[in-house]
This record gives structure tokens, sequence and C-alpha cells, in this order.
């Protein structure tokens, strides 16, 4: 059996430094009108297969005839990947949207070796879209990249 603590730091879950985890950031930026992205956070085998989501933050609290799912299909890329057979709210997946920072989300338990690659998808209202795929080898595979607007430094550790 597997222990792991946790301790919330600013909003975050952190997770022990010898965990599985990847690390999200999402820029501060100065705009007129700024408004939380939605993001998802998704892993799939490098050669097919299905998609695992990871996290998916949206408005949450968004009601009536507009309700925060309804903008769900504007992560375009999670959206066809396997997005739109989900159930909203997904227990252990889905949460609010973030203000901007960093947040790390452990990788799933039990990941077979081999290829993968973990994607992170942004989209904002009044803002942009961008999608950062960040190839990564299971065990012992660590790897970083960037986006250049929406997302900023993400990273995966898989000890």
């Amino acid at each position: 059996m597997r222990l792991c603590s946790f301790v919330l730091l600013g909003g975050a879950a952190a997770a022990p430094a010898a965990a599985d985890t990847v690390t999200v950031t999402l820029p501060q930026l100065s705009v007129a009108e700024y408004h939380r992205p939605y993001v998802a956070v998704w892993l799939e085998p490098a050669g097919g297969g299905a998609a695992r989501t990871l996290a998916v933050w949206y408005d949450t609290r968004k009601r009536g005839q507009e309700p925060g799912t309804k903008w769900l299909p504007d992560l375009r890329a999670w959206w066809r990947k396997g997005g739109r057979s989900l159930s909203m709210p997904a227990d252990g997946v889905s949460g609010a949207t973030r203000a901007p920072g960093r947040y790390t989300l452990p990788l799933p338990a039990g990941l077979k070796p081999g290829a993968y690659v973990l994607n992170v998808e942004a989209a904002r209202e009044t803002g942009g879209r961008e999608l950062v795929s960040v190839p990564i080898t299971v065990p012992a595979g660590t790897a970083r990249a960037s986006g250049s607007h929406e997302l900023g430094a993400i990273a995966v550790a898989a000890r």
C-alpha cells in the first residue's frame, strides 16, 4: 500500500517531492478584462489509445440558462479526445476555475510503463486558447514545456 500525505499551499495540493506529479502554471496576465481560464489536463498513450482526464477546471457555480458546462467544448482538443463523454461534475477530476498560480496534480497510480503524452489545454473568455503537449516516459521520466500566453510552465515527474 502506498501512502502519500498532501499539504494545501495557496489553494493547490502540494505532493511530496518523490511523488508522480504534474505541475501546471497559470500566468498572471495584464489585460483589461480577465476571466479565469477553463483548463483540462489529460494523459494518453503516445501511440494512441484512450485518453484519461486528470483534471477539468470550469465555472462550477454558473447556473441558469448558460451553465458553466456549456463552455466545456471550447476546450476543443480535450472535448474531442473524450471530454464530451464525461459526465460533470466528475469526482476527483472536476473543479472550479483557478486564479493565476502554480498547481500540482498527482499522476494516476499504477500507470503501466511506456510512452505517454500529457496534454494541458486552456481557454479563456475574451482571451485565447492554448494547448501544450508534453511527451513523458513512465517510469523515471521528467519533462518540461511552456505555453506562450494562456499557460505557463508545465512539468511532469514520473519516478
